[in-house]
């Protein structure tokens, strides 16, 4: 019921915004004129909106909302725009520390294993010793 409310009042302002235009046209110069004064002066009077940006956000419960800030080019806005993107070097430079060190580990392993073997170190590089480990691992 709704719908066909809002289809019928919507094709109503199409028909009369058609006939003003068509009816614009036929105005006498006098008319026409002061329309197009009240025109200008309307447009002067109009409010400029200023667009301020958001310099914060802030989320309480599940709802996000935007603060506004000052001016956006002080000393405070442009460092806290940095420590972003040095938590994010220093997390990368961590991380890579960290997976050098278990490198290292690993290896100091397989080495300590292989020095506690029965084996002596060499009989690992011998071709010989790799295919007789080969044919052994199949039965």
């Amino acid at each position: 019921m709704n719908a066909e409310l809002n289809i019928s009042q919507d094709a109503m302002g199409r028909r009369i915004a058609l006939r003003l235009l068509d009816s614009a046209d036929h105005l006498p110069n006098d008319i026409s004129e002061r329309l197009k004064t009240a025109r200008m002066q309307a447009l002067a009077k109009r409010k400029v909106v200023k667009l301020q940006l958001a310099s914060a956000t802030s989320v309480q419960g599940g709802a996000a909302t935007l603060q506004q800030g000052g001016d956006g080019h002080s000393i405070w806005n442009f460092i806290a725009s940095l420590l972003p993107l040095f938590a994010l070097v220093a997390g990368l430079m961590a991380i890579s520390v960290l997976q050098d060190q278990d490198r290292a580990r690993e290896i100091a392993d397989v080495d300590a294993e292989l020095l506690s073997d029965v084996l002596p170190p060499t009989a690992y590089a011998d071709p010989g010793f790799i295919h007789f480990m080969a044919a052994h691992r199949r039965d």
